[in-house]
């Protein structure tokens, strides 16, 4: 693995650890120095520092990301031409929406729950401070396809196999979501993604299906939030009325 690329993994999990400092620093910041109320600071410290954290962590990613790309190209791989890339990119939305449908089945088949806490929340976040949108769709998407698909992807495809490399960084992206119980949720899409990346060459590709999904799913989830919730709500209803007429 390229020193660069170790640097740029450093940056995400050192990102994904920071709220512990940076959510009580915006916090007394919030508090002291803008004398806004604490229970409206402490809503929004949290999304406040999302924001900040990941859009530094983008730059940082990207300023190493150049410099390891000019330092060291692989010529070993030829992207596929741009026209043909932005075909796959476009059906790749398809494809990855294609996946996480197959893969929502199987988990109601082992009774798991259809909804996700992880989306739930963040649709939370954006609607206590709207500008988390641009993390959940843009800037999200394009470090996790860096992180998971172009570097832990990637560097497993050097030595590896692309079932076994795509495997392994899928089930890697997926743990790294907090959220085990959809972990072959997570790991169909991360697959999804590995294959867009290793069909084309060019990581620009994964990124757009990436950051499309994750935009028409938030856009989904706030429009029919409220139906979304009753359907839900019927779901539960069912499976106790199931579970009570069995037991």
């Amino acid at each position: 693995m390229k020193k660069e690329y170790g640097y740029i993994l450093i940056t995400y999990i050192v990102m994904q650890l920071s709220g512990m400092i940076g959510v009580p620093l915006v916090l007394m910041i919030g508090i002291k120095a803008f004398h806004i109320p604490y229970n409206k600071m402490k809503m929004l410290a949290s999304p406040y520092w999302i924001v900040i954290s990941f859009i530094v962590a983008l730059i940082i990613v990207l300023l190493i990301l150049k410099k390891a790309e000019y330092n060291r190209r692989d010529e070993r791989t030829t992207p596929l031409p741009l026209g043909k890339s932005l075909g796959w990119a476009l059906g790749g939305i398809f494809l990855a929406f294609f996946a996480q449908y197959i893969a929502a089945i199987i988990e109601q088949m082992i009774g798991v729950k259809v909804e996700s806490e992880n989306t739930q929340r963040i649709i939370q976040l954006i609607e206590t401070f709207p500008l988390v949108v641009f993390v959940s769709s843009i800037i999200g998407p394009i470090l996790e396809e860096i992180v998971f698909r172009k570097i832990i992807f990637g560097t497993l495809n050097r030595r590896f196999s692309f079932f076994f490399s795509a495997v392994i960084s899928s089930i890697i992206f997926g743990l790294a979501h907090l959220e085990p119980v959809h972990l072959l949720l997570y790991t169909a899409m991360g697959f999804t993604f590995a294959f867009l990346y290793y069909k084309t060459k060019r990581i620009i590709v994964s990124i757009i299906a990436h950051i499309m999904m994750n935009t028409i799913v938030v856009i989904v989830q706030i429009v029919n939030r409220e139906h979304i919730q009753k359907i839900m709500e019927n779901y539960d209803k069912v499976q106790s009325f199931i579970g009570g007429f069995f037991g």
